[in-house]
């Protein structure tokens, strides 16, 4: 078992606050607040403020701090340099944030963790939906490191399955955020897995864990013919930094033998290297194709079946397999499953086990069946 993470706040300094910050929602009706790091945040406020944040396990040891001294009239400049980029996505009934007032509880959270190669994109218009439906919860979308905008943030090795999963741990303490649902595709739910293994126990509240189209234990490549993500990490690691059209990209990729689904997938982490410059046609890669390779194989090797086989109290852990699953769930995987999922049941009290399967799905299972995955998880959100 890895060492478990305790999230701790210290506050080092009183401070006045005279004015309220201001933060632009890019979405309506779902404020949606943005954060990419490392980029500095400015956000307007009066008053003079030093605030530590202590983020503490027995190991690593992680501390940031925020500081406003004489940086400015106005002006409070936040640099946790460590801290991933993300999106937190709010329901029209949500008037809370971390910065602007903390005398309010944390409305209901859900993590949503991407796979390999993606990015917190990949969640939101599904975020959105969700905020629609569920007006009082806010979903935070995570780019894990190597990835996104995380990608620029230097973050030492080795780049693993925990790492990543003490990553999102950080992210939700600097945050001063307890989840009750933690949702992740593909290698995001091995990390959310790695969450739980994680987290200080005994949780502050109880929590849902989705593991959607992943096992936690053996990688089994899908059949001949389907695309493997360690043959796509391999040919992407052959091109240039920097490409000059999106369409030459995807059709080496199809010649390759990759699907043109993928493909156009895979062009989404390319963007104008010079965006300023409207007549510039040079792209540049947003992962780090590096790290991500150490995280792919750390997925592949990664074991978390003692998480399910000994579920902590207040965690219920639910398994989504896709029908048409681009990896190949062995029968001894279903079958474990089913076991811990009994087992539970036996047990009774808070923890639980439970198997769940999307029909017309690939593993791709939020854009091949939306409105499928949409009413299976939507039980988790209800009640609140």
């Amino acid at each position: 078992m890895a060492a478990a993470a305790a999230l701790n706040f210290l506050v080092c300094h009183q401070h006045s606050e005279t004015s309220s910050v201001g933060i632009r929602s890019s979405f309506k009706p779902f404020p949606v607040i943005n954060c990419k790091m490392p980029k500095i945040s400015r956000l307007s406020q009066g008053g003079t403020r030093t605030l530590c944040i202590q983020l503490s396990s027995t190991k690593p040891k992680i501390q940031m701090t925020l500081l406003d001294e004489s940086l400015g009239r106005g002006k409070v400049i936040i640099k946790p340099s460590d801290i991933l980029a993300y999106d937190l996505v709010q329901g029209p009934l949500v008037r809370w944030s971390y910065i602007a007032d903390k005398t309010l509880p944390c409305p209901p959270t859900a993590v949503l963790l991407h796979g390999i190669l993606g990015s917190r994109k990949n969640w939101g218009t599904f975020a959105r939906r969700l905020a629609q439906e569920f007006p009082n919860w806010q979903f935070l979308l995570v780019d894990l490191r190597c990835h996104g905008d995380s990608a620029s943030i230097t973050k030492r090795g080795p780049h693993t399955v925990a790492s990543a999963a003490l990553d999102v741990l950080n992210l939700l303490g600097h945050l001063r955020v307890i989840p009750r649902v933690i949702i992740g595709h593909s290698f995001g739910g091995k990390v959310a897995l790695s969450m739980v293994e994680q987290a200080a126990k005994p949780l502050a509240r109880p929590v849902r864990v989705w593991v959607l189209d992943a096992t936690p234990g053996k990688v089994r490549a899908g059949r001949d013919g389907d695309d493997h993500p360690a043959e796509l990490i391999t040919f992407l690691s052959a091109l240039p930094n920097q490409v000059t059209s999106k369409r030459e990209v995807i059709s080496g990729l199809v010649r390759e033998g990759f699907s043109n689904d993928v493909a156009q997938w895979v062009v989404t982490n390319l963007r104008k290297t010079n965006p300023s410059d409207s007549s510039s046609t040079a792209y540049s890669w947003t992962f780090d194709l590096d790290g991500i390779a150490q995280m792919y194989q750390s997925y592949e090797e990664t074991n978390l079946w003692e998480v399910v086989e000994d579920v902590p109290r207040g965690v219920h852990i639910n398994f989504l397999k896709a029908e048409r699953s681009l990896h190949r769930w062995a029968l001894g995987d279903l079958q474990r499953i089913h076991v811990a999922e009994e087992q539970a049941a036996e047990e009774g009290g808070t923890a639980g086990v439970e198997m769940h399967v999307l029909e017309d799905a690939g593993h791709w299972v939020h854009a091949d069946n939306p409105d499928g995955l949409f009413r299976i998880l939507s039980f988790s959100f209800q009640g609140f």
